[in-house]
């Protein structure tokens, strides 16, 4: 299974000719028909943005536009288009599963018992991690490997860059213990860095070049991944039955929750991001996305192609790339290779933030990372879809701020004209409809759901179903001001050289004590009282409008300690509440790590 045969620098000399030539590189589909589900979407979020545009300037131009509500439109202009496209891929979505359309021409496999023909390297990154959780993750990995026929295809690698003595040493104690078990069929190795040049991103590139030598696809984990066999064989044998796909991206899930923040959120991403990740599969086609864990990839083509660019200048914008993913997918497609994501959930897990401050950090180095984008637009040879894909990354963490800059500017403008004239009805028709596009993913997921034989039920039943979709609600309006608060004081950090820092996740449920939240959070309460007060005092009838901001921003301590509180997440969990598929019928890979199946009797 060489790689070299499939080297993209040699396909000028191959005789392709006439229709061939219009095929990707895998020969699935036609760039004709791929350019045309592109403008298709592009149309319709284009005339979306139009009409929301003309709506907005309307209300803000009943007695003409002022500079004041010139800069309420531009926010209007730069952040809508990401919502828009929320919006429509998740309609997309839903159109093409309910219609049994073909998205994933790359995964119709005759024979799901083909042989695996190469050598797979499963490498876990992992750094100043709680170790056990780790090493349960790989055991349980290499255990349901080896139920298959092909567990002696897979090595299982633990790439630490640890830099805490305690937790190096328990790194070593537990492969000592375990490295028997670890070697399974495979083989495994554990190796420590001693020093973290380029972060994750780095760690995995010295493996490949010190020990990648014989390995046709590397499987890159995260701490908190977790595969089952199966799983993982269904993404070899694509990338084997298409030499031309470079990169095969599962749809990671959350994983069962215990704490409150973490079930809630995971609750509203498995039913929101199906539809939507269907949809946005449907025109990317063969630039899909990296996520940088969970995903299989041809170890040749990357190491040819994908070595990352350092960039000129010092951190933050400057130095190693953080968000490292999506620049290797592209790269990956600039060199000839397809780029595809599997659409569907399967038994591919990872874990999300258990409470509002772990998952603020995290989004500040996401941040921080796709901020970098900036330098890499203008790369040569890419494809007009990936440099989307690097704008889009940007921009959907700038439109947050330009919500929040659209909401300082209203208040400004309350002070300056109290007694402004605007179209009411259509406030409110513009209002509801920019609210609704934003929950759209969610609720076409909803619908998704509902539409499924037996989908509901898989969530526990009606009852804790619509439960679920109500409590999550009203968690996302609450939650998305504080973000957008929180990622707005960061950008204007970049500016001035803060780092979003790389360091070890808390994965495990943990309380956040009063003070703390308060000290993480007083500029949203800060920003949140300033946008009421003035309001009250100089348009007391437009506090209606920004009220769901406001409560967000006001109650952000409340909400922080509550959702982080481990007796709320039992309460949850007790009685089934936001609970996902897995945890009404448990697969054999998270019944191996100790999740429980919530039965009847402890859901009532």
């Amino acid at each position: 299974m060489s790689d070299q045969i499939h080297d993209p620098a040699r396909m000028g000399s191959l005789p392709f000719v006439g229709k061939e030539m219009t095929l990707t590189p895998a020969g699935l589909q036609s760039h004709q028909t791929l350019t045309r589900r592109r403008l298709f979407a592009l149309t319709l979020c284009v005339l979306t943005l139009i009409a929301v545009l003309v709506g907005v300037a309307m209300v803000f131009g009943a007695d003409g536009l002022d500079a004041l509500e010139w800069g309420m439109l531009a926010c209007v202009a730069f952040s809508a288009p990401w919502t828009i496209l929320g919006f429509w891929n998740s309609l997309l979505g839903l159109f093409l599963v309910r219609a049994n359309r073909q998205t994933m021409p790359f995964a119709n496999l005759k024979d799901s018992d083909t042989p695996i023909r190469g050598r797979i390297a499963v490498a876990m990154a992992i750094r100043n991690e709680e170790p056990q959780r780790a090493f349960d993750r790989l055991l349980a990995m290499r255990r349901s490997l080896d139920h298959t026929a092909w567990g002696h295809r897979f090595d299982l690698h633990i790439l630490s860059d640890t830099n805490i003595d305690g937790i190096a040493k328990q790194e070593e104690r537990l492969f000592a213990l375990h490295r028997d078990a670890l070697d399974g069929a495979g083989h495994v190795t554990y190796r420590r860095r001693t020093s973290n040049e380029g972060y994750k991103a780095g760690n995995i590139w010295q493996f490949l070049q010190d020990s990648g030598v014989g390995y046709d696809l590397f499987l890159p984990l995260d701490a908190d991944s977790l595969m089952s066999g199966e799983a993982i064989l269904r993404l070899v044998r694509i990338a084997e039955a298409n030499p031309r796909i470079g990169i095969v991206q599962s749809l990671a899930v959350g994983a069962p929750a215990e704490s409150a923040f973490g079930r809630i959120f995971q609750f509203g991403m498995r039913h929101g991001m199906r539809a939507f990740t269907l949809g946005s599969a449907w025109w990317q086609g063969d630039c899909g996305p990296f996520w940088g864990h969970n995903a299989v990839i041809r170890t040749g083509a990357f190491k040819a192609h994908c070595a990352l660019p350092k960039l000129n200048g010092r951190p933050s914008l400057g130095g190693d790339i953080l968000s490292h993913d999506q620049v290797e997918a592209v790269l990956m497609r600039r060199a000839g290779y397809e780029v595809r994501v599997v659409p569907v959930a399967s038994e591919s897990y990872e874990e999300n933030p258990v409470t509002i401050l772990d998952f603020m950090t995290r989004e500040q180095r996401w941040c921080n990372g796709n901020m970098q984008y900036w330098r890499l637009l203008g790369m040569p040879g890419l494809r007009p879809t990936s440099r989307f894909q690097l704008f889009q990354a940007i921009m959907m963490y700038l439109s947050a701020p330009a919500w929040m800059i659209l909401t300082a500017l209203g208040a400004a403008k309350a002070v300056v004209d109290p007694m402004m004239i605007f179209d009411g009805t259509l406030a409110i028709g513009l209002c509801a409809l920019m609210v609704g596009m934003s929950l759209t993913p969610k609720i076409i997921g909803a619908i998704h759901v509902m539409l499924e034989t037996g989908g509901v039920a898989r969530y526990g039943g009606a009852r804790r179903f619509f439960a679920g979709l109500a409590v999550e609600t009203v968690f996302s309006v609450l939650m998305s001001p504080v973000i957008a608060v929180h990622l707005t004081v960061f950008l204007i950090g970049l500016i001035f050289g803060r780092t979003g820092g790389w360091s070890g996740q808390i994965r495990d449920a943990h309380g956040v004590d009063w003070r703390t939240a308060f000290r993480a959070l007083w500029p949203q309460m800060t920003f949140g009282a300033v946008v009421l007060g003035t309001l009250a005092v100089f348009t007391p009838a437009a506090v209606v409008w920004v009220s769901p901001v406001i409560l967000g921003l006001l109650l952000a301590v409340p909400f922080t300690v509550v959702t982080a509180s481990p007796a709320v997440g039992q309460w949850l969990m007790k009685r089934g509440l936001c609970a996902i598929p897995e945890e009404f019928d448990t697969p054999r890979i998270l019944t191996d790590l100790g999740v429980r199946e919530t039965t009847p009797e402890m859901a009532a």
